[in-house]
């Protein structure tokens, strides 16, 4: 055991199963759940009440994923498995859109307010319903997650099907998020489902396609950075958006990427997200004032984003997954100073002591904007996910 893990082993496990388990998850027991309409509320104040009755679609996925996958990983409890019923029924049976897509928003009884372009609430779908045949048995959830995922990779990777946001005449473009969710999915179901085929792909040839691609088109050595956005042959684009970093993101990638690569003995893979980690640390830690800046640009140059220097919740869930899953990896002590520093520093300014659960958007300071603890993007999924992850992986490395 390294003298990172001798030090703080113990300490860590009991900030993430207690946080888990006493703080995050009956929050959203106690407040989120429409008991009345179904699924989970996506607009909490500081002290759970509702402020706006519209649901956040995706959640309803990312919710039934959380909360299932708690009673098939943890241990079966009743109210985590009533809780993810509740999601994935209301999201199978109010949340449809045309041709396969979900709606974005919908009213708390589910009609229809916003359809998206893009299609990521469908890969929360099948994650969560993928989740729901582990944890009931029943086949229906898991025919109904395969189609999820159809959707997902037939509107992300046919062209035509979605229109892009720039005119692809003028300037083609494509992007890193559409790789990252056919990864993570891919992991998803593979593991509630077994290594199941989509689309003439197994879950492990899918996820084999995206790290491939992501390593060939949107890491690059030479800038010592991993793009969000560039052209079709990986070009960099010297524009705003195709100068953007966004470091929480990309730091999520690179663990989505270890995973992989530890599952599958592939040293190649685990030196890319090992590297992809490094360089989005350099890019992203704020050595003034701590943090993870939201983003920042691959020149250095000003980012058009006004919300660039703001410290979101979601960010440091994931670098603290990604360091310590690197130091466990690695032993490499840069790596566990790297995990105290997000992890002391996320404690020290997201958690409300008052009234439970984590504040979602702070200045650059580290002092809340928000009294939000739900929105139509923060709800119960990179939170409790860190926690269940972090908890495990301790657990294991004893």
């Amino acid at each position: 055991m390294t003298p990172y893990l001798q030090e703080r082993r113990e300490e860590l496990i009991r900030a993430y199963r207690g946080g888990l388990l006493d703080d995050v998850i009956p929050f959203w027991i106690r407040h989120g759940l429409d008991r009345e309409s179904g699924g989970i509320w996506t607009a909490l104040g500081r002290r759970g009440e509702v402020v706006d009755t519209d649901k956040s679609v995706w959640f309803q996925g990312r919710a039934a994923w959380t909360f299932a996958t708690l009673h098939n990983l943890v241990g079966p409890r009743i109210e985590w498995l009533d809780a993810a019923l509740s999601c994935g029924r209301f999201l199978r049976d109010r949340c449809a859109g045309p041709d396969g897509k979900l709606n974005f928003t919908v009213t708390a009884g589910g009609d229809p307010l916003r359809m998206r372009r893009y299609v990521f609430s469908e890969c929360f779908a099948a994650s969560g319903y993928a989740a729901l045949r582990r944890a009931t048995g029943d086949e229906a959830w898991g025919l109904l997650s395969r189609a999820a995922y159809d959707a997902f990779l037939r509107h992300s990777f046919e062209p035509g099907l979605i229109p892009p946001k720039v005119s692809p005449q003028t300037r083609p473009m494509k992007g890193l998020a559409p790789l990252m969710m056919t990864l993570v999915t891919a992991q998803d179901l593979r593991e509630d489902l077994g290594d199941v085929s989509v689309r003439g792909r197994t879950m492990s040839e899918w996820a084999a396609w995206a790290v491939d691609e992501i390593a060939r088109d949107f890491v690059k050595p030479d800038l010592q950075a991993v793009m969000e956005s560039v052209g079709p042959g990986g070009e960099v684009i010297d524009h705003f958006e195709g100068r953007l970093l966004n470091p929480g993101h990309a730091i999520e990638a690179s663990w989505f990427i270890m995973r992989e690569a530890k599952l599958r003995g592939r040293d190649d893979w685990m030196r890319l997200g090992l590297d992809m980690l490094r360089w989005m640390w350099g890019r992203g830690w704020d050595p003034e004032h701590g943090g993870l800046l939201y983003f920042t640009d691959v020149h250095g140059r000003p980012v058009q984003e006004y919300w660039h220097p703001m410290k979101f919740w979601w960010p440091h869930n994931e670098a603290i997954i990604a360091t310590l899953m690197a130091h466990l990896v690695t032993g490499d002590a840069a790596f566990a100073e790297m995990h105290r520093q997000v992890h002391d520093w996320s404690h020290r300014h997201f958690p409300d002591p008052g009234h439970g659960e984590w504040f979602g958007y702070l200045d650059r300071q580290g002092r809340p904007t928000s009294e939000l603890k739900g929105s139509m993007w923060k709800g119960p999924f990179h939170l409790p996910r860190q926690q269940l992850m972090c908890w495990r992986m301790l657990e294991e490395a004893r």
